[in-house]
């Protein structure tokens, strides 16, 4: 990546950290994949149980082979007992469809399962993302949703959804519709329950 362009992501990185921090959230920034299993084992301890939402950055970034190893308790019950458990959780592992410059998470799910253990139950709430989904407000997180969020993952799950032909939310009435719970993750009342892990990369969609 250009320097230069690097230092722009950096700076815009810095800065919505600064913003989740004055809504009761942690921000970090992990200078590669090593430094990030790092800051994950900070915030961990060796036998927690956790539990993680569908994601392909946790899956790029090595999250998912880290939550594997004999360092973790990985929950693995059947999956209408693995949303129950998950609220149990020591930690919860997600991404997110998107992150507001001031310090918003926005999400949109078919089940609920990722976004309701985000909003209440685990101890932790685990947050990785690339830089490339950090948006300017809410109104960019809708449209980042829609542009790329949904189509690239009704492709990735082939669902039969008109976003998976035209590339774009067509806001169905399809029974595969993945795009059913939306949520905005403002404030924490508990402080810095949910901890954010930023990379200076693009990861997910």
């Amino acid at each position: 990546m250009d320097k230069y362009v690097n230092w722009v992501n950096e700076t815009k990185i810095q800065n919505t950290i600064k913003s989740l921090e004055s809504n009761n959230m942690k921000g970090y920034l992990a200078n590669d994949k090593d430094e990030l299993i790092k800051i994950i084992d900070s915030l961990t301890n060796e036998g927690d149980t956790v539990s993680c939402g569908g994601s392909m950055t946790l899956i790029e970034t090595g999250v998912i082979d880290h939550l594997r190893s004999q360092r973790f308790n990985l929950t693995k019950e059947d999956l209408k007992e693995l949303y129950r458990k998950t609220f149990s959780a020591d930690a919860f592992f997600t991404s997110t469809n998107a992150i507001t410059e001031n310090g918003e998470l926005y999400n949109v799910d078919g089940n609920g399962n990722r976004v309701a253990a985000m909003l209440y139950g685990p101890d932790k709430d685990i947050v990785v993302a690339g830089v490339n989904k950090i948006v300017k407000n809410i109104n960019e997180a809708v449209e980042r949703n829609k542009s790329m969020c949904a189509p690239a993952n009704a492709k990735r799950l082939n669902t039969n959804t008109p976003c998976k032909i035209k590339g774009y939310c067509m806001d169905c009435s399809s029974s595969d519709r993945i795009c059913c719970e939306y949520t905005i993750i403002k404030r924490q009342r508990t402080a810095n329950r949910i901890h954010v892990i930023f990379l200076n990369e693009n990861f997910g969609y």
